[in-house]
């Protein structure tokens, strides 16, 4: 892999794990946003890769969002780019072609926590803590917070947590369907291992034809993709991975993904 920075890339199997690095809150600059960037785009054309996982480096942080300082002088300028970073890169992460999950293993606060809105899954060690406290320093989440925490846990949470600065605990972010499970300090990064190989047994082109139509109700109407839907079935008869999921199957044995 190529070098991104403040991002710590590691393959293992069909799995690529990016730590965050920034310390110590692991906050984003518009270096690392384009680093970003430019990794979810490198794994996309590496066909060996089926799974992302995103966590933090130590034990207290998953992210701090965004350093303050940037925007200390009010420069607009500074602002616009930081914003256009921000949504390329979490946008970019939530197009990634096969199952990203976030392993929260800290405090995930801002664009932080933007970024694990922006993974299909989250995991969440039992001390983490959530917010989007954005308003209270006179700004608001610009990388899809406001969208994609109120299309997870309802309008009503995501007002809470937007407009009165509410902070959430593991827990709550479990019952609130922030998070979808939530482990013991120090393992939420095995458990999102755990979770990626359950991932490679799934033919990773049905994976990625799945993701898009899960993903696309959130812009259309579901009426509008049933017929998708249906056409993307037969679309997979066209692929290597359909074949060999069949006969797989047909001969008891686990199938031998080529992601084609």
């Amino acid at each position: 892999m190529n070098s991104y920075t403040n991002l710590q890339v590691e393959i293992t199997g069909h799995t690529a794990i990016v730590t965050l690095n920034n310390p110590p809150a692991h906050t984003w600059t518009a270096e690392s946003l384009a680093a970003l960037t430019r990794l979810v785009n490198d794994l996309n054309g590496n066909r060996e890769i089926y799974s992302l996982v995103v966590t933090g480096q130590g034990e207290k942080f998953f992210s701090a969002g965004a350093d303050l300082k940037v925007f200390a002088d009010g420069d607009k300028a500074m602002a616009r780019t930081m914003a256009r970073r921000f949504g390329e890169a979490f946008e970019t992460l939530a197009r990634f072609r096969g199952v990203s999950i976030a392993a929260i293993n800290g405090y995930a606060m801002g664009g932080g926590l933007e970024c694990a809105l922006a993974c299909d899954l989250r995991i969440a060690e039992s001390h983490a803590q959530m917010a989007l406290p954005e308003a209270a320093v006179g700004l608001l989440p610009c990388a899809g917070g406001t969208q994609n925490l109120a299309w997870l846990v309802g309008e009503g949470w995501a007002k809470r947590m937007v407009l009165c600065g509410e902070r959430v605990d593991a827990e709550t972010a479990l019952r609130i369907g922030l998070v979808e499970q939530v482990v013991p300090k120090g393992e939420a990064l095995a458990a999102a291992l755990a979770l990626a190989r359950s991932a490679e047994k799934q033919s990773p082109t049905s994976v990625a034809a799945c993701k898009k139509l899960i993903q696309g109700a959130r812009q259309e109407a579901p009426a509008q993709w049933l017929p998708v839907e249906r056409e993307m079935f037969v679309d997979l008869f066209d692929t290597d991975d359909q074949k060999e999921g069949v006969q797989a199957f047909l001969e008891k044995r686990a199938a031998n993904w080529r992601n084609s």
